[in-house]
């Protein structure tokens, strides 16, 4: 099978990223149950069905790659994704990401986002990886600018969520970027030491 259509699990000291399954569902509703809906979809009781079914839509079509997200107990804490692939252009965009609170701002994101980077440019092969959020969610862009990833523009006026009409903030790393971005990354990862996510 290529690679561009199975989703790899991925470990490191602070974060194990595999493939998400459906079986998946209650640990995922409990990891999301404190969260409050501000620009970034979070699946609910009424809507996760739905939601896996799109995403297994989207990996057998070759659009997608969902990960389950596991903190170094081995607790589902969160989703995220290769999202909106092509293998013909060597693209791709890591997103559709939704962490419990009790992982936020922790090595776990870090570390999950050097991984995914790692295996876009590494073994996918890839020209561009793409980031996107809500332009309002200024902690969200600061997290992605401390990545290393530089700004591409405003979608304005890009999706309806609810009631909102949101701006999409895009952000890029091209892969003559990577090597600086990796070193940056390894950089940040050392803040975290062995305490653990």
């Amino acid at each position: 099978m290529s690679v561009w259509r199975e989703t790899p699990t991925l470990t490191g000291r602070h974060v194990t990223l595999r493939p998400l399954h459906h079986d998946d569902r209650a640990a995922l509703l409990e990891a999301f149950a404190d969260l409050e809906v501000f620009t970034t979809f979070v699946p609910n009781p009424v809507t996760i069905d739905a939601w896996l079914d799109q995403l297994e839509i989207d990996k057998a079509a070759g659009r997608a790659l969902p990960f389950t997200v596991l903190n170094p107990d081995g607790v589902v804490s969160g989703v995220t994704r290769f999202m909106r692939m092509s293998e013909r252009h060597r693209r791709v965009e890591i997103g559709g990401t939704v962490y419990a609170r009790r992982v936020q701002r922790t090595g776990l994101n870090t570390e999950a986002k050097s991984m995914l980077l790692a295996h876009a440019f590494e073994v996918l092969g890839v020209n561009c990886v793409q980031l996107r959020t809500d332009f309002l969610n200024h902690a969200s862009r600061r997290a992605i600018e401390r990545l290393g990833a530089r700004f591409d523009g405003v979608l304005r006026g890009h999706l309806i969520l609810g009631d909102h009409l949101r701006d999409s903030a895009v952000y890029s790393i091209l892969a003559h970027e990577w090597p600086g971005v990796r070193r940056n990354l390894d950089q940040l990862m050392k803040r975290y030491g062995d305490e653990g996510a």
